[in-house]
């Protein structure tokens, strides 16, 4: 699936069981919130933190396709064309970035 069928399917989700969009705002505060439950797991199970019990049950994929469902609701909200912008972008990084990744000391 591409991302333009990924922000079709949801679309077709929030009419079919959503009802209607939540307004971007709420959509903002909501991806914050998803955002800070990877950080949770990501910090605790990767990082230095301590795993609580009631966190290693927890799905690290689940919360990544919170983070990418929300984010699709925002770009259908507003117009966006993720699959464009993301091509895009990813075409400016590939020029940008071609060799300064190989010629950091830091990564090797």
């Amino acid at each position: 699936m591409n991302i333009q069928d990924a922000q079709k399917q949801v679309d077709d989700w929030i009419k079919n069981h959503g009802v209607r969009y939540f307004n971007e705002l709420t959509n903002m505060a909501q991806l914050t919130e998803e955002v800070g439950e990877v950080a949770r797991i990501i910090a605790r199970r990767y990082g230095e933190q301590s795993e609580k019990e009631s966190d290693k049950q927890k799905d690290l994929g689940e919360e990544l396709a919170d983070v990418v469902f929300v984010v699709l609701c925002l770009a259908n909200q507003t117009g966006v064309n993720l699959q464009e912008a993301f091509d895009k972008k990813l075409d400016l990084k590939t020029k940008r970035d071609h060799d300064r990744h190989h010629n950091n000391e830091k990564l090797k």
